[in-house]
């Protein structure tokens, strides 16, 4: 059975390591930053053979350099047309990649950034199927648009939400109490949302992450996942309204919850 950790780096961000006990061998997503991958692999007793990038962004890809000299026979996969050049196995939307019986599906999922991919995977990995997104979802939120547009986004998110709803979401900051003090602000007599809340919050105080959550959970309480929905429609049409923004399509109504949390 293999075993998954995050590995704290920076001061929000998450670096997911696989690891199969049986064999040694380990998986890395998004190592931004070198230091906390090395020592727990050596704590570990791990060699890393497999590092999964979804987008060019330092803090994703920032380590990768130097984990190569320590681990010159590594494996890297990332998406193959992106800024980032340091990739030995570059991988297309629709491609797979296979590491220790495990088949990763590799999808598009521009919006945060244009060469950001997802790797999901139907193979139960801690009780649920698995899906790396980096920046693109959140616990309650979703990233930046630094270089897409919101129908992109919101085309990227479409394809994330007909995953299945046990897959968990691996991602890559913890910025969920962030998220979800913006979402309560729109949607304040969401009690679904309010629990969610303050079961965080409790995770929180225990020094716990709140990441991987669950992607019914998001489906129910992520605004950035409810451009459909009525209650959200509702508060996004009044905010467009107050903001002279266009509120006559499902990306504009995204756009606009975007729009929200930036400015929030």
């Amino acid at each position: 059975m293999l075993n998954i950790s995050a590995i704290p780096a920076f001061s929000d961000n998450y670096i997911w390591c696989l690891a199969d006990p049986d064999t040694g061998k380990a998986l890395i997503v998004d190592p931004g930053q070198a230091g906390p991958v090395q020592d727990h692999l050596v704590k570990h007793g791990l060699q890393l053979d497999t590092i999964l990038a979804t987008h060019h962004h330092p803090d994703h890809v920032g380590g990768i350099k130097a984990l190569m000299q320590v681990y010159p026979d590594c494996r890297v996969v990332g998406p193959a047309d992106s800024p980032f050049k340091g990739s030995t196995h570059f991988v297309h939307p629709g491609d797979e990649v296979l590491w220790e019986g495990i088949t990763f599906q590799v999808m598009s999922v521009p919006g945060h950034t244009l060469d950001h991919i997802a790797f999901f995977t139907d193979v139960e990995i801690a009780g649920h199927p698995a899906l790396f997104c980096g920046d693109t979802l959140f616990v309650i939120g979703c990233g930046r648009l630094f270089e897409g547009t919101p129908s992109q986004m919101m085309e990227s998110l479409k394809a994330l939400r007909e995953l299945p709803g046990n897959t968990a979401v691996y991602c890559a900051h913890e910025y969920t109490l962030a998220n979800l003090r913006f979402a309560r602000s729109w949607l304040p007599d969401d009690s679904k949302l309010e629990a969610f809340e303050r079961r965080c919050k409790e995770r929180r105080e225990a020094g716990e992450p709140t990441v991987p959550s669950i992607l019914a959970d998001e489906k129910q309480l992520n605004p950035f996942l409810r451009w459909d929905d009525p209650a959200v429609v509702a508060v996004a049409k009044q905010y467009c309204t107050e903001q002279g923004l266009a509120a006559d399509s499902d990306s504009a109504i995204f756009a606009a919850i975007r729009h929200g949390k930036d400015n929030f």
